[in-house]
């Protein structure tokens, strides 16, 4: 199968660069083997608008991937290439969100609402989460781009959401949940496992039997999914060679967990100033260093600064309470010492502070 690419001919200065275009896919032995090119200014002079050529193709396609019910497009076809899916089928969106601790606690550090087309959830779910796992970069020893490992393998959470989006119930009033907790991922879809498919039998080479399969077809096509049953064994693969615990999964309910475990941290692998910890106020916590401390996460500050990262007004009660003891604590020194009343004057974590910090993020809940 070739994917069509459509060059418009709105812009008539652009005419000799899109025939150039055109001209490498074709003359390129691999573009050309996946690749057509279709050029509206190319078409014979007919009684026909290029916008009406463009939909009779995109129908022609929705047709072969038995997408249309009668002349109009299905619930599956919306939600694969629909521009606001959630208008009609509001339920589809895919909820992210992420604790700190190992339980579901308000307030929610981090919580976003997906909206949009499957390949567009998944895209970006998957980012949310990558985004907030542990991750470490290498050098440039073996190629020009440092490498970078994530705690989690990239491609055992991308099925699991994957897994989730594609399979769930869309009758269900449900909504699938991505929920990142400081020692695993769980993916919640509703849905439920085909009948002669058990928890067990997951973990063995198993019959692909799709709940969506007018989803599964075009998920496969555009390389999101695979057709062999064979998406929950990958990921176990993945994790076994990664290091990280063998993912679980269970039936909870009308809900389908999956549950990826995340590596055991240690305060020399957290790259705890890419993580999503919350900077403490005074109504949040009752430890006025950890606040100033956490304040401090992102770098130096001046005292303004952090007078209002902390909500406080007063400065005698910021210096008395906060700033001073945790300078006598030495998590907390100044960035320049040789001027210690400059108007120029910032403030920083120390070694110890850092430290103080990471074993905060181990423990934080």
């Amino acid at each position: 199968m070739k994917y069509k690419i459509f060059f418009s001919s709105v812009q008539k200065e652009f005419k000799e660069e899109r025939r150039a275009l055109r001209s490498y896919i074709y003359g390129d032995a691999l573009l050309s083997r996946f690749f057509e090119v279709f050029l509206f200014e190319d078409l014979p002079a007919i009684d026909r608008r290029a916008d009406e050529v463009y939909l009779e193709e995109v129908r022609t396609a929705l047709s072969h991937l038995n997408l249309l019910v009668g002349d109009k497009p299905s619930h599956a076809a919306i939600l694969l290439f629909g521009k606001k899916p959630q208008r009609f089928l509001i339920t589809s969106e895919v909820k992210c969100l992420h604790f700190h601790g190992t339980e579901v606690r308000k307030p929610i550090p981090s919580y976003q609402i997906y909206k949009g087309a499957i390949f567009e959830l998944v895209d970006q779910s998957l980012d949310f989460v990558m985004s907030k796992i542990t991750r470490s970069v290498g050098t440039r020893l073996l190629g020009a781009q440092a490498p970078v490992k994530y705690e989690l393998p990239r491609e055992a959470v991308a099925e699991g959401i994957v897994n989730a989006v594609v399979h769930r119930n869309y009758a269900s009033n449900a909504s699938v949940q991505v929920m990142l907790f400081s020692d695993r991922l769980e993916v919640w879809n509703p849905g439920e496992l085909p009948p002669g498919l058990t928890i067990e039998g997951l973990r063995r080479p198993h019959a692909s039997i799709p709940h969506n399969p007018l989803i599964c077809e075009p998920a496969f096509l555009a390389h999101y999914a695979e057709k062999a049953g064979s998406g929950i064994l990958d990921m176990i693969k993945l994790c076994k060679a990664a290091g990280v615990p063998t993912p679980t999964f269970r039936q909870d309910g009308g809900q389908f967990v999956q549950t990826l475990w995340r590596a055991k941290k240690s305060l020399e692998t957290i790259d705890f100033l890419n993580q999503d910890i919350p900077t403490q106020s005074p109504t949040q916590s009752t430890d006025p260093v950890k606040s100033v401390v956490f304040a401090l996460k992102q770098g130096e500050r001046s005292s303004g600064e952090l007078r209002r990262a902390l909500g406080i007004k007063h400065r005698p009660t910021f210096r008395k309470n906060y700033l001073h003891p945790a300078l006598k604590a030495g998590l907390v020194e100044i960035t320049l010492p040789g001027k210690p009343n400059s108007r120029l004057q910032k403030y920083r974590l120390t070694k110890k502070g850092i430290i103080y910090l990471k074993k905060q993020f181990l423990n934080y809940d």
